[in-house]
Parts: C-alpha cells; sequence; structure tokens
C-alpha cells in the first residue's frame, strides 16, 4: 500500500493539546493547499459548501490500542473512538469550504494540526453521509 499526500494544512494548531476534540466544534479557520499535481482535482468544488477531509495524523502515537474517551471513564479500544492515536492514524474531519483561492483552500472546523499531510478530499453530501 502507498500513500500519497495531495495536499498539506496550514492551521493554528502546533501541538495536539491545541487542537478541538472535534473540529466541528471549532470556530477557527485553517487552510489546506494542494500540491500542484493535484490541482486538477479541485475543479467542481467551488459548488460545495462542505467537505469530508481525510488527513495523516503525523504526530500521533501508533502503539495505542485502548484509550480513555473524554466523556469516559474506564478505556476503551482505539477503533471505538475518535481518538487521533491508533495504528493507521487517518483521520476525517467534516469542514466548512469558505474560499478557493488557486491551490488554497479556507476552511472551517478542520482540526488537523499544522503541517498534517492531507490524504483526499471528498464532497460532503448530506443524502448519503448523514443518517
Amino acid at each position: 500500500m502507498k500513500l500519497e499526500p495531495i495536499g498539506v494544512v496550514i492551521s493554528p494548531y502546533k501541538d495536539r493539546e491545541d487542537a478541538p476534540r472535534q473540529g466541528r466544534e471549532s470556530e477557527v479557520v485553517s487552510k489546506i493547499i494542494i500540491f500542484e499535481d493535484y490541482k486538477e482535482g479541485m475543479e467542481g468544488l467551488e459548488d460545495r459548501s462542505h467537505l469530508i477531509v481525510l488527513y495523516w495524523a503525523n504526530r500521533a502515537d501508533r502503539n495505542i490500542l485502548k484509550v480513555v474517551p473524554p466523556s469516559k471513564t474506564q478505556k476503551r479500544g482505539v477503533f471505538a473512538t475518535r481518538s487521533p492515536s491508533r495504528p493507521n492514524p487517518i483521520s476525517m474531519c467534516i469542514v466548512d469550504l469558505l474560499e478557493i483561492n488557486g491551490k488554497i483552500l479556507r476552511v472551517k472546523g478542520l482540526d488537523a494540526l499544522d503541517g498534517s499531510p492531507v490524504l483526499d478530499i471528498k464532497p460532503y453530501s448530506p443524502g448519503i453521509d448523514s443518517i
């Protein structure tokens, strides 16, 4: 398996402690810079109000299999949580798309740390992404 980042996050969150537990609960604006080789893949994004951003939590601990969720007192397996610490730290965030300027997306609600590699972007569709 080979993953290639399509871009990088520019975020005010420099350390894990700075980031919100859930990006949707934040009003903070971040940027996603799409690499030149993938710019063509952005065509049609201007029609979208929300995006699903998949990114690599490159500073997460990949050796943890149990964590204590924020509202719980007992450890649970990482697959039953949204902890960034997991064997493959692929993170997902639904963001508000505020603006597109060339290869730069301005988004609100992204919980990624500054410098996080972006793996993919998908359009959010309420009809199929909300149960």
